[in-house]
């Protein structure tokens, strides 16, 4: 059955803002419901934005007073920068408390896990290529933890439709993150030693999965990343920048000297140095999505637009 009334969670990030506003262009939906902290870049009419912490109890009037029958949760977001501590917190507490609210309302029957495939961590000892049935215990520790806590939810409130998708690292000509910081800087530090393989999605790939999940019943597990790998070597080539070798353990030093605002989550560090590859064969085959960016095509996208 199609969502009437939709909770859209971090709508001040442009993933969010932009699931927000298509969704609220679909005649089918009632109403869109879009909360955060800060308002959206965007101003489409059709949102109502409401500002709250999912952390405190507002969350849960509000899901009851509209009868919200979709819930997305799109606020995760990495936790790097000087306010990392403030984020974990946020990512973590945050799901506990809507996972409470979305448990104790009774026309909640659809919820959507924006995941990340950091869950699956990047080591010597890491597969060839991620499926969903590997366990996501060595990955991001709060990614992990908010999984284990949705995993807790589908447990108690079997009845919901529940999607989670583990996203590959999204870029794009307009998203500004780590990654695009990370490629942006004059000389680019990697890994001495290392040549990892880096799997990407564009980030109009990304809000068509979250949109597809939002209206369709479409539970379980999924990962979602472009078709292909590059090697850092072959994107840092691509980019047109000069790579700088070095000890991993300078690697995160030398990218906040060299670009200031460059601030690699430990996940992504792990990235640079043993690479990480997902399997996306359910996603194209049970989810019904098959994204129209290549790995490489996404990469060069971002290239020309920076």
């Amino acid at each position: 059955m199609a969502p009437k009334v939709v909770l859209v969670t971090g709508v001040a990030d442009q993933l969010g803002g932009q699931l927000a506003d298509t969704l609220a262009a679909d005649p089918g939906i009632d109403r869109v419901l879009g909360v955060d902290t800060a308002p959206p870049a965007t101003t489409n009419t059709r949102v109502e934005f409401v500002r709250t912490d999912i952390r405190g109890p507002k969350i849960t009037k509000l899901i009851d007073s509209a009868k919200v029958d979709t819930v997305v949760h799109a606020a995760p977001r990495p936790s790097v920068g000087p306010r990392r501590v403030a984020i974990k917190e946020l990512n973590v507490i945050g799901t506990m408390r809507l996972l409470a609210a979305c448990q104790r309302a009774r026309t909640v029957r659809k919820l959507v896990v924006k995941s990340t495939a950091e869950v699956y961590g990047a080591s010597a000892s890491s597969p060839a290529v991620f499926t969903e049935q590997d366990a996501p215990e060595n990955g991001r520790a709060e990614a992990v933890e908010i999984e284990a806590y949705v995993r807790g939810f589908a447990r108690r409130r079997p009845d919901v439709a529940l999607t989670v998708i583990r996203f590959a690292d999204v870029i794009g000509p307009d998203v500004d993150n780590a990654l695009t910081r990370y490629f942006s800087l004059p000389v680019v530090p990697t890994v001495l030693g290392f040549d990892a393989r880096v799997q990407l999605l564009h980030d109009t790939d990304a809000l068509a999965v979250l949109s597809r999940a939002a209206t369709h019943d479409l539970p379980g597990v999924y990962n979602a990343g472009g078709d292909g790998v590059l090697m850092l070597s072959q994107a840092i080539r691509r980019a047109g920048r000069v790579p700088l070798p070095m000890p991993r353990a300078a690697i995160g030093t030398a990218t906040r000297l060299a670009g200031g605002r460059v601030d690699l989550s430990p996940g992504q560090a792990g990235l640079l140095n043993y690479g990480r590859v997902i399997d996306t064969t359910r996603l194209k085959t049970t989810f019904g999505f098959t994204p129209k960016w290549t790995t490489a095509a996404a990469f060069d996208d971002y290239v020309r637009g920076r």
